[in-house]
């Protein structure tokens, strides 16, 4: 009966209570799951042996009390037969079969305890495998949906990042264009400084055309003026 002490906690244990212990939800539930399968095996064997145990008992209880029965029915007929030497020989028979038959009922009770509590841890042992693996495919889940949503994150960092760079970008093509602008205006102040000075000059060194002038004495002295 050691199996009942090796499972003894397996009865008293919350599979919530086993969950909060694991480190690494995704490897540790998955050797959980392979310990307990590996628990339940045994409990299956010993099960079977404790109820083997159990219908074995209760048969030889059963024929104890079909044999007290008979003696009784042959202590009747030797009685009938007037034969008082074989009624009490049955009697006697009955009597050592009634003190064996308490043995029997007893034996009978335990194992049937036995068989009893082994069913019980079986059938919670069947249980929390079940529960264990239908919350460890929801733990996976959840491990996968938390690996998604670190990888998106990065992802969303990396575009941040990327932003960043844009603006900043953006900023330095600005301030290009502004030093481009400036340029432009000196070049156009410089450009219109030499063009004023150049038209400034040139009046002053126009000079009267004097092919008109002589072409304009000549007419007016044929015109006696």
């Amino acid at each position: 009966m050691s199996i009942l002490a090796r499972f003894k906690e397996i009865m008293s244990s919350n599979i919530n209570a086993l969950l909060d212990k694991v480190e690494d939800p995704e490897k540790m539930i998955d050797q959980c799951l392979r310990n307990l399968n590996s628990d339940l095996g045994k409990v299956k064997s010993e099960t079977a042996t404790i109820m083997a145990e159990e219908q074995r008992a209760k048969r030889e209880l059963d024929e104890c009390t079909e044999d007290i029965a008979k003696m009784q029915s042959y202590a009747v007929k030797a009685l009938e037969a007037n034969n008082e030497v074989d009624a009490k020989k049955f009697l006697e028979h009955k009597a050592s079969l009634n003190s064996k038959l308490a043995g029997l009922q007893e034996t009978y009770n335990l194992a049937q305890a036995n068989a009893a509590h082994m069913r019980e841890m079986h059938d919670k042992l069947v249980s929390d495998i079940g529960e264990l693996e239908s919350r460890r495919d929801m733990i996976k889940g959840k491990l996968a949906a938390a690996k998604t949503q670190d990888r998106m994150n990065k992802m969303m960092s990396s575009v941040s990042d990327a932003n960043a760079s844009i603006a900043g970008f953006e900023r330095y093509e600005a301030l290009a264009d502004k030093a481009l602008d400036k340029a432009k205006a000196m070049a156009e102040l410089n450009k219109s400084s030499q063009s004023s000075i150049k038209d400034l000059a040139a009046k002053y060194d126009a000079q009267p055309d004097a092919s008109i002038d002589d072409e304009l004495a000549a007419l007016k002295a044929s015109l006696n003026k």
